[in-house]
């Protein structure tokens, strides 16, 4: 998909700026190779036709990849590619800004 702008922050926000897509991101990076269940079962409680729509445009997007685990029926695990490992420092940044400015919450990961 072409940006609608040649704003880097806009541009990037195309891909990641909705409610779910970094917190799929998350769970990937923190949690590795994970399955469809297993991202739906996320605390935050994402409907999963949702999950499936952010899925398929992460994937689009260069930032996971998945693979087929079994053909009958057929289903797929995610892991993040390099793209998507990238995120890191903006996931940091992220926790640390709430983690300072929004009180009772908290860092999640390793």
């Amino acid at each position: 998909m072409a940006p609608r702008s040649d704003c880097a922050i806009a541009a990037t926000l195309n891909v990641l700026g909705d409610r779910w897509s970094l917190l799929i991101v998350r769970d990937l990076m923190f949690r590795g190779t994970l399955r469809y269940g297993d991202l739906a079962a996320s605390a935050e409680g994402i409907p999963t036709n949702t999950l499936a729509d952010r899925l398929r445009k992460l994937e689009d997007a260069g930032i996971l990849d998945k693979q087929a685990y079994t053909d009958r029926p057929l289903r797929y695990e995610y892991t993040l590619t390099d793209r998507g490992r990238a995120l890191g420092p903006v996931l940091d940044a992220i926790a640390t800004w709430g983690v300072t400015y929004i009180p009772g919450t908290r860092r999640l990961g390793p």
